[in-house]
Protein backbone atom coordinates (compact mmCIF):
# COMPACT_ATOMS: atom_id res chain seq x y z
CA UNK A 1 0.00 0.00 0.00
CA UNK A 2 1.39 3.35 -1.04
CA UNK A 3 1.35 5.98 1.66
CA UNK A 4 1.51 9.71 1.08
CA UNK A 5 2.06 11.96 4.06
CA UNK A 6 1.66 15.71 3.62
CA UNK A 7 2.93 18.36 5.98
CA UNK A 8 3.60 22.08 6.07
CA UNK A 9 0.13 23.59 5.97
CA UNK A 10 -0.96 26.35 8.30
CA UNK A 11 -2.19 29.89 8.66
CA UNK A 12 -0.32 32.68 6.89
CA UNK A 13 -1.03 36.29 6.00
CA UNK A 14 -1.51 37.37 2.42
CA UNK A 15 1.84 37.85 0.73
CA UNK A 16 3.48 35.24 2.90
CA UNK A 17 4.99 31.87 2.07
CA UNK A 18 4.59 28.24 3.00
CA UNK A 19 6.30 25.06 1.89
CA UNK A 20 4.32 21.86 1.67
CA UNK A 21 6.00 18.47 1.73
CA UNK A 22 4.73 15.07 0.66
CA UNK A 23 6.66 11.97 1.63
CA UNK A 24 5.96 8.75 -0.22
CA UNK A 25 6.72 5.13 0.46
CA UNK A 26 8.24 2.79 -2.06
CA UNK A 27 9.13 3.65 -5.61
CA UNK A 28 9.31 6.96 -7.43
CA UNK A 29 6.07 8.26 -8.87
CA UNK A 30 4.82 11.14 -10.92
CA UNK A 31 3.49 13.47 -8.25
CA UNK A 32 0.85 16.13 -8.26
CA UNK A 33 -0.58 18.71 -5.92
CA UNK A 34 -4.30 19.46 -5.98
CA UNK A 35 -6.43 21.65 -3.75
CA UNK A 36 -10.03 21.94 -2.73
CA UNK A 37 -11.52 25.11 -1.34
CA UNK A 38 -14.77 25.09 0.66
CA UNK A 39 -17.73 24.62 -1.63
CA UNK A 40 -15.57 24.09 -4.69
CA UNK A 41 -14.34 21.14 -6.69
CA UNK A 42 -10.84 19.80 -6.36
CA UNK A 43 -8.49 21.54 -8.77
CA UNK A 44 -5.03 20.96 -10.14
CA UNK A 45 -2.17 23.02 -8.73
CA UNK A 46 1.12 21.55 -9.96
CA UNK A 47 2.74 18.27 -10.98
CA UNK A 48 6.18 16.85 -11.61
CA UNK A 49 7.23 13.70 -13.42
CA UNK A 50 9.22 10.99 -11.67
CA UNK A 51 12.51 12.25 -13.14
CA UNK A 52 11.63 15.90 -12.69
CA UNK A 53 11.92 16.55 -16.40
CA UNK A 54 8.27 17.51 -16.83
CA UNK A 55 6.56 20.11 -14.68
CA UNK A 56 3.17 21.69 -15.02
CA UNK A 57 1.38 24.45 -13.13
CA UNK A 58 -2.12 25.79 -13.04
CA UNK A 59 -2.32 29.29 -14.48
CA UNK A 60 -3.52 30.62 -11.13
CA UNK A 61 -0.24 29.71 -9.40
CA UNK A 62 2.35 30.22 -12.15
CA UNK A 63 5.16 32.47 -11.02
CA UNK A 64 4.19 32.07 -7.35
CA UNK A 65 4.41 28.33 -6.65
CA UNK A 66 7.30 25.98 -7.35
CA UNK A 67 7.13 22.21 -7.32
CA UNK A 68 10.30 20.18 -6.78
CA UNK A 69 11.34 16.76 -5.63
CA UNK A 70 14.14 14.95 -3.86
CA UNK A 71 14.02 11.35 -5.01
CA UNK A 72 16.66 10.31 -2.50
CA UNK A 73 14.18 11.27 0.21
CA UNK A 74 11.06 10.21 -1.72
CA UNK A 75 9.68 13.66 -1.04
CA UNK A 76 7.96 16.25 -3.19
CA UNK A 77 7.72 19.90 -2.22
CA UNK A 78 5.43 22.77 -3.09
CA UNK A 79 6.94 26.15 -2.33
CA UNK A 80 4.15 28.70 -2.20
CA UNK A 81 5.07 32.38 -2.30
CA UNK A 82 3.00 35.55 -2.55
CA UNK A 83 0.03 33.71 -1.12
CA UNK A 84 -3.43 35.13 -1.64
CA UNK A 85 -6.67 34.56 0.28
CA UNK A 86 -7.97 32.64 -2.73
CA UNK A 87 -5.21 30.08 -2.20
CA UNK A 88 -7.02 28.99 0.95
CA UNK A 89 -7.85 25.30 0.58
CA UNK A 90 -7.01 21.80 1.64
CA UNK A 91 -3.99 20.73 -0.39
CA UNK A 92 -3.61 17.12 -1.42
CA UNK A 93 -0.64 15.37 -2.90
CA UNK A 94 -1.20 12.52 -5.30
CA UNK A 95 0.92 9.88 -6.97
CA UNK A 96 0.59 7.80 -10.08
CA UNK A 97 2.45 5.05 -11.86
CA UNK A 98 1.09 5.56 -15.35
CA UNK A 99 1.11 8.32 -17.92
CA UNK A 100 -1.43 10.83 -19.09
CA UNK A 101 -2.05 14.49 -18.63
CA UNK A 102 -0.27 15.80 -15.56
CA UNK A 103 -3.20 18.01 -14.58
CA UNK A 104 -5.85 15.28 -14.73
CA UNK A 105 -6.81 14.06 -11.26
CA UNK A 106 -8.33 10.84 -12.61
CA UNK A 107 -4.88 9.63 -13.69
CA UNK A 108 -3.59 9.59 -10.11
CA UNK A 109 -3.81 6.35 -8.18
CA UNK A 110 -2.91 7.38 -4.65
CA UNK A 111 -3.84 10.36 -2.50
CA UNK A 112 -2.70 11.84 0.77
CA UNK A 113 -4.99 12.92 3.58
CA UNK A 114 -4.59 16.62 2.82
CA UNK A 115 -3.11 19.56 4.66
CA UNK A 116 -4.99 22.79 5.26
CA UNK A 117 -3.67 26.13 4.08
CA UNK A 118 -5.39 29.29 5.24
CA UNK A 119 -4.37 32.68 3.92
CA UNK A 120 -5.73 35.66 5.80
CA UNK A 121 -6.25 39.05 4.20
Amino acid sequence: QVQLVESGGGLVQAGGSLRLSCATSGRTYTMGWFRQAPGKEREFVAAISSSGSRISYADSVKGRFTISRDNAKNTVYLQMNSLKPEDTAVYYCAARLGGGLLYSSVTYNYWGQGTRVTVSS
